[in-house]
């Protein structure tokens, strides 16, 4: 018998973290479906949430609640689960940087296998002391950027024994064929760029919408589409300022004809049809440390040609694409190379194949198995020493 319990947010809470922790999740059990196996779903929730929304058999840990984070883990501790796989970010975790995880940490008696979902080049206060404090506690890690790897051994002397890159999950494309998904949208004869995911100033939308009007120019009939949310996060902080000013620059260029803005929380199914869909998938983000992005990850799983500000996670996975990457903020080139991916059939198609290929080792099936083997070892592992203890025990 085989037994995990994952803690992060998870589903029905909409965030990225969640939506990744639950197909991880689903993953895992596609790849031990011929073994004794079960699992525990160990939600985050807020003070805000409303717990009834989740599932009657999930243990929920209150963020917010420090002494909550030590039940847990003896609760984990008095159960038969084996092995946690824990998601951190240190934004979905109670107290400065989400230290309450520590607590949680520190109180484990079961292998914990942490996936940092954030890891920094140089590390600051606090979030140096907070990732330190896991690793130390943690039996293994693992990382969805081999860049990832080097940063955890130069900032903290992991070896690398202890360390693994499985790269982010993700879905293949729709099984709908394009023709009928952008008929349906309404896309036909439109070229497409496309951004998807909860909105906010992260995603550098504005420096697209700049070096639309050179691409209008030379393509009539391009349309930019971004869909998705406003971050729940930044709406509580900032309202609807920043989809406010992306509204105003639309108005202000003469855009209105050529990007629409799908305001609504899109589903698994969303994504992977308005992904399929378009020509061209583009993350424009300012914000070069960002070491993983499920949006990005989605494009390339599906195999769809992108191009992207050479931010870490970027920088990584299109490493063997240079070309593809363009730095934020340049107007020109980012005009330039839209104009050129749309209009060019021949290197959009090349740039389509190379991707493809990247994309069929990060779809959900060959990543859980990955998951799967890396919390087999290390349960078998513990069981060996357990074994060994018993035996010298009685001797």
């Amino acid at each position: 018998m085989y037994e995990i319990a994952y803690v992060s947010t998870y589903v029905p809470k909409k965030c990225g973290l969640a939506t990744y922790t639950h197909h991880l999740r689903q993953s895992v059990q596609q790849a031990a479906q011929n073994a004794d196996f079960r699992d525990q779903v160990v939600a985050v929730v807020g003070a805000d949430e409303d717990r009834n929304l989740y599932n009657r058999s999930y243990w929920l840990l209150r963020r917010d609640v420090l002494w909550d984070y030590e039940r847990l883990a003896k609760r984990i501790n008095n159960s038969s689960i084996q092995l946690v796989s824990l998601q951190h970010e240190f934004g979905i975790f109670g107290g400065e940087a989400g230290e309450h995880v520590l607590e949680f940490a520190r109180a484990l008696q079961k292998p914990l296998v942490t996936t940092f979902h954030t890891v920094f080049e140089k590390p600051m206060s606090p979030y140096r002391e907070i990732q330190q404090a896991l690793i130390r506690e943690s039996a293994h890690i693992t990382v969805m950027n081999r860049r990832a790897v080097g940063y955890l051994q130069d900032a903290y002397g992991v070896p690398i024994e202890k360390i693994s890159y499985i790269p982010h999950g993700t879905p293949g494309p729709s099984a709908k064929p394009r023709t009928f998904l952008r008929q349906e949208l309404g896309w036909h004869g439109r070229k497409v760029i496309l951004t998807f995911g909860l909105l906010g100033p992260s995603k550098g939308i504005e420096s697209i919408l700049a070096a639309l009007p050179r691409v209008v120019e030379e393509i009539p009939n391009v349309l930019y589409v971004i869909a998705g949310q406003t971050h729940p996060e930044i709406v509580k902080q900032h309202g609807e300022a920043y989809r406010d000013k992306l509204r105003k620059m639309i108005d202000d260029h003469q855009l209105q004809n050529h990007v629409i803005m799908l305001d609504r929380y899109m589903t698994e199914t969303d994504i992977t049809e308005l992904i399929t869909a378009c020509d061209l998938y583009v993350t424009p983000y300012p914000g070069m440390e960002q070491i993983t992005s499920g949006t990005l990850a989605y494009a390339v799983g599906a195999g769809r040609p992108v191009l992207s500000t050479p931010y870490a996670y970027a920088r990584d996975l299109l490493k063997d694409l240079p070309a593809l990457l363009i730095p934020y903020g340049d107007t020109d080139r980012w005009s330039s190379e839209m104009i050129r991916m749309l209009t060019q059939d021949a290197v959009r198609s090349a740039y389509e194949q190379q991707i493809q290929k990247i994309g069929r080792s990060m779809q959900w099936a060959r990543v859980g198995i990955s998951h799967w083997n890396l919390f087999c070892s290390l349960i078998d592992a513990r069981r060996a020493v357990e074994g060994s203890e018993m035996f010298l025990a009685t001797r």
